[in-house]
């Protein structure tokens, strides 16, 4: 019998990391048309609406219903505006192993959203879920993302060698592909002994609240 994840909302401070709903579907395509999502993600570009509405009512269904992952949206507390999204996939039931992703909308960089949102994420899978360890692969020059996987707590474990396709705009304004490394970061239950309290000094965010 194939495990699955449950349908779940996880509250922070500031966040609420909750399903897709169809309501998203604007702030969904409005979000991921953004040129480091296009470059980084092999999210499609231009992103549209119809693209949105199919990956809420048909492929992140389906991707947990199977028990390869499942997809939140990361809203804004107070405001329930949609900044981010959160991935778990490549999930190994076995060895209770998954695959940890984010992207955050262009104006809701630079708060702290990610960290806060993949820590979360982290938290209740390795509390809740009973989970082993959390995998994240970043591109070698996405700075940005290498950044998040720092703070909270992952170990860099190597590189992955021509092992990523990035992609760059042309003269002409099209999007090529070119290949790059990936660099493998891990995470464990153990190594988030103080993350929370680490990022809060820092300004990142303040403690959690209660899991929903």
């Amino acid at each position: 019998m194939t495990s699955t994840f449950p349908n779940v909302s996880i509250t922070t401070e500031r966040l609420v990391l909750r399903p897709l709903e169809e309501d998203d579907i604007p702030a969904l395509a409005e979000m991921l048309n953004d040129e480091l999502t296009g470059a980084w993600t092999d999210v499609p570009q231009p992103f549209t609406e119809d693209d949105a509405r199919t990956w809420i009512t048909e492929y992140a269904p389906t991707e947990r219903a199977a028990g390869r992952g499942i997809d939140l949206a990361v809203a804004e507390f107070l405001t329930q505006r949609l900044v981010g999204v959160v991935q778990l996939g490549r999930t190994d039931w076995h060895v209770r192993s998954a695959e940890l992703s984010y992207i955050v909308a262009p104006w809701a960089r630079g708060e702290g959203y990610a960290a806060e949102a993949a820590l979360a994420t982290a938290q209740w899978l390795f509390g809740e879920q009973k989970f082993e360890r959390i995998e994240l692969r970043t591109a070698a020059d996405n700075t940005a993302s290498q950044r998040v996987a720092q703070k909270i707590g992952c170990i860099s474990e190597g590189v992955l060698r021509n092992a990523c396709i990035a992609h760059v705009r042309t003269e002409g304004g099209h999007w090529t592909d070119v290949r790059t490394d990936f660099i493998v970061w891990s995470l464990l239950p153990e190594d988030l002994d103080g993350v929370g309290e680490e990022l809060a000094d820092l300004g990142g965010f303040t403690s959690f609240s209660n899991w929903n």
